[in-house]
């Protein structure tokens, strides 16, 4: 944490909303690396806010988690058919 006082106030608001640190930072982890909806454009705010990333490069990112979007929606794919592919080709082509 960047200062004891920001540590406390973490630890007491995870406190009255019941949760630890360690669910508190797996969830939000889950939630990024899942590309859950609101965690994505908070964290698209925040590259925004703190000039962390340009907006072209932002852009182009947008587009192509868009064209992956589409692309599963195009072929009917979910995650776990993703990572089935993926097992099989693995058995199939185990050099990979």
């Amino acid at each position: 944490m960047d200062t004891d006082k920001r540590s406390d106030d973490l630890i007491i608001r995870l406190k009255n909303d019941g949760l630890t640190k360690t669910k508190f930072f797996r969830a939000i982890l889950s939630g990024y690396l899942e590309r859950d909806h609101l965690i994505v454009s908070f964290v698209d705010k925040v590259k925004d806010t703190q000039s962390i990333q340009s907006s072209s490069k932002a852009s182009v990112v947008r587009r192509l988690e868009e064209k992956g979007e589409e692309n599963k929606r195009k072929f009917g794919l979910e995650d776990d058919e993703i990572a089935s592919i993926f097992d099989i080709l693995e058995k199939v082509h185990p050099e990979l």
